[in-house]
């Protein structure tokens, strides 16, 4: 089966448009739902002491646009647009952080591309989503020790909270992005004919 974009064009068709709606939509209701999952989570490892844990265990939910988009899509900027347009999705049903959702989305949409930008938009495969999954990692890790203080965090707590997250981006922007994919290229919507 062939899938869309194999050409090496760096133009946008009408389908691959249509699929981005698609994928920021679909993705988009799944960040909304993951707020009150995280708000669950949160105040169950607070007593603990392992709050800053729960946006690490939940941020490749958060993140799964970017990858899915980009290996649907295969185009450079669909990781970037498909994470925003989701974040968009996410704060106008109303997602507790507002506006700063997309600015959120838009680090994590350049973190996850960056993998597939290191190798020259060329592999869209298994290589590629464990480089986007490093470089998502990266990026919102160096975001968060400013945004949400992790600075003031002992050197083994930020370990285990990079460990934590590069496992959930793996997971989320790999695993189920990957069984994602399968169940559109089964529906037979990425053929042209």
């Amino acid at each position: 089966m062939q899938t869309i974009s194999k050409s090496k064009s760096t133009r946008w068709a009408l389908r691959d448009v249509l699929l981005l709606a698609f994928v920021a939509v679909f993705i988009g209701f799944i960040f909304w739902v993951l707020g009150p999952v995280y708000n669950i989570l949160s105040a169950a490892l607070t007593p603990m002491g392992l709050e800053p844990f729960a946006n690490n265990l939940l941020l490749g939910g958060w993140m799964m646009a970017a990858p899915l988009a980009s290996i649907l899509i295969k185009q450079a900027g669909a990781g970037v647009l498909g994470e925003v347009f989701a974040a968009a999705v996410e704060m106008l049903l109303g997602g507790q952080w507002g506006v700063a959702t997309l600015l959120s989305g838009l680090v994590q949409g350049v973190g996850s591309e960056a993998g597939f930008a290191i190798l020259g938009y060329k592999n869209w495969r298994w290589q590629a989503i464990f480089a986007s999954a490093v470089t998502g990692t990266i990026v919102t890790f160096v975001w968060s020790l400013f945004r949400d203080g992790y600075t003031s965090y002992s050197f083994g707590l930020l370990v285990a909270l990079f460990i934590t997250r590069f496992i959930s981006l793996l997971f989320f922007g790999g695993v189920l992005v990957v069984a994602i994919q399968k169940l559109i290229e089964k529906a037979g919507v990425l053929r042209r004919d």
